[in-house]
């Protein structure tokens, strides 16, 4: 058995909203600038602040699901984006030992945090509050034995006077104090329905609000006690995710990640002439990109290309063909909604995927890709590869689900089990034909999703590091097609 111990943090709070990613990303930030190599991660299924993450330390920022991909894939998981790293920062979920629904601590940042055998460092959002801090931090740090507290960031502390006072409470709660963020240096970081407005929309800015994190950090913390603090962290006993391992093939290329300096003009995805096909023995597979689709898990990619596939990214907003060549489809999640219009006026590129359906040809989609293959989204004409029209809706639908695939399909057989999240706020009316993807077996007893001949589109989030065989299925299909 392989045994690793890479530097690691574990940044959580007592509750959403405490600035956890805030210190994360700017902490991320703030060891890169020393020259170290910072790997990122983000517990649970969440997209977008990894994009933020990715900014801050110029690595793919990964995701560390307990519920999607299992307790036993977290620490290879982990490993995998940290090969080559001088240090890690993980950004938790929600509060501390929050996870699940119904499912005790399975997916809290205590549970991955316990599974990583790391030191957590607790985000409190001071406000409010003086004395109180101490039985607050106290009872966070005592509740699971098996769970580390090594240390409190004060978050909107709103003067000397105050952050005395926490500082003097906090003494009798055997916690240090790690860093002092003030009231007056929050860093703006506009949300929308569905959270934080990703990276890939708002570039500059982004590239501006890192900087800002990563300053807020280096000024109100003490960066060489949280860098002891992750070096203690225990060791690892277990081997890293290899996509080509876990498929038994070739290593894919690696993935290109942003940077943290000023934000370059975006070079067209597709260049002047022809593309050429893909090399001898790959299938070319097309995966949507751009400001309209940006949830997607890297490790999807990599097992893609392990599976022997040539992944080439395109954006649906600006390139009017798919790349040349293509045989299959990924279109992940994201906000068509925000960018319905502009979609819908791209009407080659539409016509082109209909006609890719329509070929059979294999094609993947989840939940904004769900909506883009409909007829029409808020009345704007889509794809039309399904039979259904979508439209915004006033509930949220968040949640894990337990799911079991109803038909075979490129991407499962019937019967194949995988666990999923939903996360949208949009509504598909179906009308006739295809069949069900998923038969949901909790929180709810329902049917979900469509496959039809090639095509598998679901509202359904999945980490196909969960079932690899997912992605071979997919480009053997594409083989075939």
């Amino acid at each position: 058995m392989v045994t690793s111990s890479v530097p690691r943090l574990v940044i959580a709070a007592p509750s959403s909203g405490s600035g956890k990613t805030t210190v994360a990303t700017g902490l991320m930030a703030a060891f890169a600038a020393r020259g170290l190599a910072v790997s990122p991660h983000k517990v649970g299924p969440d997209y977008i602040d990894p994009g933020y993450h990715a900014l801050a330390t110029g690595r793919v920022g990964r995701n560390l699901d307990a519920y999607l991909c299992g307790p036993e894939l977290v620490g290879p998981l982990f490993l995998h984006g940290a090969r080559g790293c001088d240090i890690a920062v993980v950004e938790g979920v929600m509060g501390l030992y929050d996870g699940a629904a119904g499912e005790g601590e399975l997916a809290s940042t205590a549970h991955v945090a316990k599974l990583l055998r790391a030191p957590v460092v607790l985000v409190v959002d001071a406000s409010s509050q003086s004395r109180s801090v101490a039985a607050l931090v106290h009872g966070f740090a005592s509740w699971d034995p098996e769970v580390r507290v090594g240390g409190v960031i004060l978050n909107k502390v709103g003067s000397d006077r105050h952050e005395a006072l926490l500082r003097e409470a906090l003494e009798s709660a055997g916690v240090p104090v790690l860093g002092v963020l003030r009231r007056v240096d929050q860093v703006s970081t506009p949300s929308r329905h569905l959270g934080l407005v990703p990276v890939a929309e708002r570039r500059g800015a982004a590239v501006e609000a890192v900087a800002a994190m990563a300053e807020q950090v280096r000024v109100g913390c003490d960066l060489e006690a949280l860098g002891a603090l992750a070096r203690s962290a225990g060791a690892l006993s277990c081997a890293a995710w290899d996509a080509a391992e876990v498929l038994g093939s070739s290593p894919p290329p690696p993935l290109p990640v942003p940077s943290l300096g000023a934000a370059a003009p975006r070079p067209p995805l597709r260049p002047e002439g022809p593309r050429p096909q893909a090399p001898d023995g790959l299938k070319r597979v097309a995966v949507a990109g751009g400001a309209a689709f940006t949830f997607s898990y890297a490790e999807h990619s990599e097992l893609l290309s392990a599976a022997g596939a040539e992944v080439v990214v395109f954006d649906p907003l600006r390139d009017e063909q798919l790349p040349d060549g293509t045989e299959g489809l990924v279109i992940g999640g994201g906000f068509p909604e925000v960018y319905a219009s502009e979609l819908s006026a791209n009407e080659r590129l539409r016509k082109a995927v209909g006609e890719l359906a329509l070929s059979g040809a294999p094609v993947a989609a989840e939940c904004a890709g769900l909506l883009y293959l409909c007829r029409e989204l808020d009345g704007q004409p889509m794809c039309g590869v399904l039979d259904a029209t979508a439209r915004m809706g006033e509930r949220l639908t968040l949640g894990y689900r337990d799911a079991v695939a109803l038909s075979d399909s490129v991407l499962a057989v019937a019967g194949t089990r995988m666990r999923g999240h939903e996360f949208h706020r949009t509504v598909v009316e179906p009308g006739a034909g295809g069949a069900p993807a998923w038969g949901v077996r909790a929180p709810e007893r329902r049917v979900e999703g469509f496959v039809e001949r090639g095509v598998h589109a679901s509202y359904l989030h999945t980490h196909w590091a969960s079932e690899p065989g997912v992605a071979r299925r997919f480009v053997e299909r594409c083989r075939t097609s």
